[in-house]
C-alpha cells in the first residue's frame, strides 16, 4: 500500500485536517472517548487454532475480483493474506481491480478527470456547472461519475458557503481534502447499497485498528482519527455523530472503526511516473500483507480503456511460487529500517520482521545504511549510530576513525532534507540548494548512493533540476523564439552577439549535464536498494535516459578523432567528463532507454500492458534515438569518404 501524498511513505507529509475544522465545536469527543466502553471484536485471524499455522479462508460472495490463481489464507502470525496457488514471474499482471472509491488531491482537481483521473487541459475538461470544483474529460466519464457526485455535488456547495461565512480574511476557500472527500462517497454509497450489500461487506471486512489507537488524545495518530471523524460530520452537513445512523453508522464505536479501516488501507492513486494523484480505498487488495523486500507491487499503469480507470494492480516483482505469500509494501522502502519501523508503527500498529528488517547472521550490509571503506578495499562499512558508533569495513575489517563527522554529517543531511521537502515548492532555489551542498557533504562522508538521506536528498535534486530546465526562468519567454540581445545586455555582459549567445547556450548546456549527473547518482542509488523491475527504478532510468537523449544546446564540434567513436569506453559517472559528448551520449541513452524498458515491463506490467505508458513512451524513444545515431553514423561514414576522396586527389595532384 501506499499513502495520501503517500500515505504509506511518511504520514506527517499529509495532513488529514479539513479547511473548516475551526467549525466544530473544541469539546467534541476525542478517539479516546470514542473507544471507552466499546471493545472492539476479535478478529478471526487472532483466534485460529495455535497448533495450525495457516489455513485457507472462504468468504462466500466476497472478494470476487481475486482470480482462481490466488487465495486468501490466515495464520497466527500473520493474520489474513493472499498466496499463490501457481507460478508467476516477474512482470505478470496478478489480478486488476477498479478502487470501491477514488477521490483526486485537492491540488490536481483542476487538472484531471474525476471520474478516469486523466490528465487534462481547459480545453479537454470541462468543470461541473452545480459544485464548480471537480472536473470530467467527456459526457461520459460525467455520467459514471454521477451516481457518486450528485450528493458530492451538493456537500462541496454547502461547505463552501458555510466556509465562506466563516472567513474573515477574503482568502480562497479551497476544496475539503481528499481523504474527506473519499470518506463521502464511501458513505453515500453505503446508505444507497445498504449495509448488507457485498459492496458494503467488502469494506466492513478491512482491519480495523480502534483497539491499538493511542489513547493520548494529543498524540498524531488521534489527532488525525479526531479531525477526520468530526471533519467528515460537517462535510456531509449533519451537526453530530448520532446522526449518521442512516449511514450504517450506529455508534461511536462505528465513526472510529469507519475512519480507522479508512487510514490504515487507503492506497495513492498514481500518475504512470508515479506521481501522487489522490486516494482510493480495494478492499481485496487491502488483503495483501507488507514485506520491506517485497515480491509484488501495486500500480496504476493506465493500460487500459478509460471506461475502467482508474485500474488498480498488483504485478510480480520476483518469481512466485505455489504456496508463497504475496507480499507488496505500505512505506517507502529506500528508507533506513528505523524510519521504515516508525512509519509502519504509526500507521499500521506493527513490527516488520522482515528479512530486510530482521537480517540473517552474515547478511550482506544493507546499502541503505551504508557507507564505503576507509581504506577503498571496495567493501562496506554499516554507516554509525548514536547509540553504536563503532563500525568497520565488513570486506578488509579497517575500523571507520572520524564516526564523528559522519554522524555529524548524517545529521545535517535529515535537517537538510526536511527544509528542502518543505521549501521545494515555494523557495525550489533554496531546496535545490540545500540537496546540493549536502549531498556533497554525504558523498566526502563516505556513504554510498543507496543510503539515506543522500539517495533523497539526490532524488528531490534530480526533480528540482528537471522542472528548472523544463520551465525558463522567465515564464513570459518563449523558449522557441530565438533570443535577439540589446546593444546594452552585449556591452553589460562583455562581448559580441556571438558570444552573449554562446554563452547563454553554455548555462543550459550545464544545466543539462548538472540534471543528467544528479539523475545517474539516483538511479544507481536505487539500483543498490530496490529490487530489478521495480516501477520506481525503471521510471528513474527513463528520466535518466530521456535526458541523456535531449539535444545538447551546445554539442561540440565534429570531429573524427578516436575519442568521438562510439566505440571508446564510457567514463564512469563520478568522472569530470561524465556525461559524454555527441554520438558518445546518444549511445548511452539509447543503453539506459533499453535498460529502462525491460525493468518497465516488469513493474507496470508486461503482455498487453507494455509497461504501461511511460513503457510505451520509452519505446517510442528507443525508436527515435536508433534513428538518430543511424543518422549520424551516416553523416560519419560520408564524412569519412569524402576525407579519404580528398587525399587521394590531393596525393594525385601532388605527382
Amino acid at each position: 500500500m501506499s499513502d495520501f501524498k503517500t500515505l504509506k511513505s511518511g504520514r506527517k507529509q499529509r495532513s488529514f485536517v479539513p479547511q473548516t475544522a475551526q467549525a466544530f465545536s473544541t469539546d467534541s469527543p476525542t478517539v479516546a472517548d470514542l473507544k471507552d466502553g466499546s471493545a472492539e471484536p476479535q478478529r478471526t485471524e487472532d483466534t485460529v487454532s495455535q497448533t495450525k499455522t495457516l489455513e485457507t479462508v472462504s468468504y462466500e460472495g466476497l472478494f470476487s475480483v481475486i482470480p482462481q490463481s490466488l487465495e486468501i489464507k490466515e495464520s497466527t502470525e500473520t493474520g489474513r493474506g493472499l498466496y499463490s496457488r501457481t507460478i508467476f514471474k516477474p512482470g505478470d499482471i496478478l489480478f486488476s481491480v477498479k478502487p470501491h472509491v477514488a477521490a483526486l488531491s485537492t491540488s490536481h482537481l483542476d487538472g484531471y478527470c474525476s471520474s478516469c483521473f486523466g490528465e487534462g487541459d481547459s480545453s479537454s475538461l470541462k468543470r461541473c456547472t452545480g459544485c464548480k470544483t471537480v472536473m470530467y474529460c467527456s459526457p461520459e466519464c460525467q455520467q459514471r461519475d454521477w451516481s457518486l457526485h450528485k450528493n458530492e455535488c451538493t456537500a462541496l456547495q454547502q461547505w463552501f458557503k458555510a466556509a465562506s461565512a466563516e472567513r474573515s480574511d477574503g482568502q480562497e476557500v479551497r476544496p475539503p481534502s481528499d481523504a474527506l472527500r473519499c470518506l463521502g462517497r464511501i458513505l453515500w454509497k453505503r446508505q444507497k447499497l445498504g449495509a448488507s450489500n457485498t459492496w458494503s461487506k467488502e469494506f466492513d471486512n478491512m482491519q480495523s485498528h480502534r483497539s491499538s489507537l493511542s489513547k493520548d488524545a494529543g498524540s498524531f495518530n488521534s489527532e488525525v482519527h479526531t479531525q477526520l471523524a468530526h471533519g467528515v460530520v460537517g462535510y456531509l452537513g449533519l451537526t453530530s455523530p448520532e446522526q449518521l445512523e442512516p449511514y450504517g453508522i450506529h455508534s461511536a464505536a462505528d465513526l472510529v472503526d469507519l475512519v480507522s479501516r479508512f487510514t490504515t488501507n487507503t492506497f495513492t492513486v498514481t500518475t504512470p511516473t508515479l506521481s501522487p494523484l489522490g486516494a482510493c480505498v480495494a478492499p481485496s487488495v487491502a488483503l495483501i500483507n507488507h514485506s520491506c523486500d517485497p515480491n509484488a507491487v501495486i500500480v496504476f499503469p493506465r493500460a487500459e480503456s478509460k471506461d475502467v480507470e482508474p485500474l488498480l494492480q498488483v504485478i510480480a516483482l520476483k518469481h512466485i511460487q505455489p504456496g508463497e505469500e504475496i507480499l507488496t509494501s505500505y512505506i517507502d522502502t529506500t528508507l533506513p529500517r528505523e524510519l521504515r519501523q516508525q512509519s509502519l508503527k504509526e500507521t499500521y500498529h506493527f513490527t516488520c520482521r522482515c528479512p530486510v528488517c530482521a537480517p540473517a547472521p552474515g547478511a550482506p550490509v544493507d546499502m541503505r545504511e551504508a557507507m564505503w571503506c576507509p581504506k577503498k578495499c571496495g567493501g562496506l562499512c554499516v554507516l554509525p549510530t548514536e547509540q553504536d558508533s563503532f563500525t568497520r569495513c565488513a570486506k578488509c575489517g579497517a575500523v571507520v576513525k572520524d564516526t564523528d563527522a559522519v554522524l555529524d554529517a548524517l545529521r545535517i543531511g535529515q535537517e537538510a532534507l526536511e527544509k528542502a521537502e518543505r521549501v521545494q515548492d515555494s523557495d525550489p532555489k533554496k531546496a535545490l540548494q540545500l540537496t546540493e551542498n549536502l549531498g556533497q557533504i554525504l558523498i566526502s562522508a563516505g556513504l554510498v548512493p543507496g543510503a539515506h538521506p543522500l539517495l533523497a536528498l539526490t532524488r528531490l535534486q534530480t526533480s528540482l533540476l528537471i522542472s528548472k530546465l523544463s520551465s525558463p526562468a522567465d515564464p513570459d519567454v518563449d523558449m522557441e523564439v530565438e533570443e535577439v540581445f540589446s546593444p546594452q545586455v552585449q556591452q553589460d555582459a562583455g562581448g559580441t552577439p556571438a558570444s552573449v549567445a554562446a554563452e547563454a547556450q553554455k548555462e543550459k548546456q550545464n544545466a543539462l549535464d548538472d540534471a543528467i549527473r544528479a539523475a545517474t547518482r539516483a538511479k544507481t542509488g536505487l539500483s543498490q536498494v530496490l529490487v530489478y523491475g521495480h516501477p520506481v527504478r525503471g521510471v528513474a532510468a527513463a528520466e535518466l535516459g530521456k535526458l541523456l537523449a535531449v539535444d545538447e544546446p551546445a554539442p561540440p564540434q565534429p570531429n573524427l578523432d578516436v575519442n568521438d567513436k562510439l566505440n571508446t569506453p564510457m567514463p564512469h559517472y563520478n568522472s569530470p567528463a561524465y556525461p559524454p559528448r555527441g554520438p558518445k551520449r546518444l549511445k548511452l541513452a539509447l543503453e539506459v532507454l533499453v535498460e529502462a524498458w525491460k525493468e518497465l515491463v516488469v513493474g507496470f506490467g508486461g503482455g498487453r500492458n507494455e509497461g504501461g505508458v511511460v513503457g510505451r513512451s520509452v519505446r517510442d524513444a528507443i525508436v527515435g534515438v536508433e534513428k538518430e545515431l543511424g543518422v549520424w553514423k551516416e553523416g560519419l561514414r560520408n564524412v569519412m569518404q569524402d576525407a579519404a576522396a580528398q587525399q587521394k586527389k590531393g596525393v594525385k595532384a601532388g605527382k
